[in-house]
């Protein structure tokens, strides 16, 4: 792979993989001045991955089957849909179905980008480098949509924030994945298998195949509480800078300043990764994640919150590329898109249980012990990473 079809592929990503993550700023934030409560806002929240969830394997098997160019085209157009409607009808039932139609465009698109990347890789070490540069593009879009959407909340209508800047938002978010789809067409397909090897093979496995390899099992698990870290970041911090009056601009900021920290970190990851394995990446990044959630919750004011949040993201932001490094060398080679697709299923799962689930316990712990349950889960949980080391990878 070119270094230019990479760069095509990763801005691609970052325009489709952004309406979904202004969309997940927007709409709880307007969810919350129309009067809906914490646990209406956690459904909402948990609706971003409820569709991806269910319709990951069907992607990562369509991704097997067809490449890269069909699901993105699918992506884009829900991606569209689900903006537009809610540029349309700001209404909370509107905001639902686009909360179903943007994440699972961006689920889609993620599964299709990363099974392309790790076919076109020629060895380990250029596996861990293209993983790296192609994780930028969810993290880039986490800092893009959230800012972009809380500045037009703020100042594309009357202050403080009016029905007229949600509209300007959401009506925003619809132009960014015409734009990866124009990208998307100076990246080359790959050569698929033919049809007889998939219709007399891979095609019949079922999921427990994958399942059934145990350190497949204990990867999953791991990056399952790495990403309850991240989902409890995303879903406490817009209904903990509401109730101290920050505006949706700062909120948008504080979130772009954890994405953004978890971008840059992935783009001096390959030379990390080139000295050091995958799974002492995973664990240091773990434990100085649990830190950080820690000491969350004494973080008084904007300022110090968002070194809180930076902190946070260079430490999960540097999980991704390497529990994808790992999850493509223990796959089957013809089953890739279908691992990677596991992967998606198990953590949006996971993204949409555990916002309601947040919702309740803080309403028992409040906001302090959400940090600190997620924090002990990923302290206990590091112990499971050094099973994880590969001896004879599979390239």
């Amino acid at each position: 792979m070119t270094g230019r079809e990479l760069l095509r592929l990763v801005t691609a990503q970052v325009c489709i993989h952004s309406v979904m993550t202004g969309t997940r700023l927007a709409a709880p934030l307007l969810a919350l001045q129309l009067g809906y409560s914490p646990a209406a806002v956690g459904v909402l929240l948990a609706l971003f991955a409820l569709s991806p969830a269910f319709l990951a394997l069907p992607s990562g098997r369509l991704a097997d089957r067809r490449g890269l160019r069909w699901p993105v085209h699918l992506s884009v157009a829900a991606a569209v849909l689900g903006a537009g409607l809610a540029a349309l009808w700001p209404v909370f039932p509107v905001l639902c179905v686009s909360a179903l139609l943007t994440g699972a465009s961006a689920g889609t698109t993620q599964i299709s980008v990363q099974r392309h990347v790790g076919r076109a890789a020629a060895n380990r070490h250029e596996l861990k480098k293209v993983f790296s540069w192609i994780a930028i593009a969810p993290a880039a879009a986490n800092f893009l949509g959230p800012l972009a959407v809380g500045v037009l909340i703020d100042y594309a209508g009357p202050r403080p924030a009016h029905e007229l800047g949600f509209r300007a938002a959401f009506g925003a978010m619809v132009l960014l994945p015409l734009l990866g789809l124009w990208l998307m067409r100076g990246v080359d397909e790959l050569p698929l298998k033919a049809p007889s090897a998939l219709e007399s093979g891979a095609a019949k496995l079922s999921v427990w195949d994958l399942l059934a390899i145990p350190q497949l099992r204990r990867l999953l698990f791991v990056n399952w509480l790495q990403a309850s870290a991240w989902d409890v970041h995303t879903f406490v911090l817009p209904i903990l800078g509401h109730e101290r009056g920050l505006p949706a601009s700062t909120i948008g900021a504080l979130l772009g300043a954890f994405a953004l920290a978890a971008a840059v970190v992935r783009m001096v990851l390959p030379l990390i990764a080139a000295r050091l394995p995958e799974w002492k990446v995973m664990a240091a990044a773990t434990l100085v994640a649990a830190c950080a959630l820690l000491a969350y919750p004494w973080m008084p004011g904007a300022w110090t919150m968002g070194a809180c949040s930076v902190v946070l993201g260079l430490a999960l932001g540097s999980v991704q590329p390497m529990v994808l490094s790992v999850l493509h060398q223990l796959s089957p080679p013809d089953r890739q898109g279908e691992a990677m697709a596991l992967r998606m299923m198990t953590i949006n799962f996971s993204s949409f249980l555990m916002p309601m689930m947040f919702g309740t316990l803080g309403a028992v712990t409040g906001v302090a012990g959400l940090f600190w349950l997620v924090a002990s889960g990923l302290a206990l949980g590091s112990r499971a990473i050094p099973g994880l080391q590969i001896t004879e990878p599979r390239d």
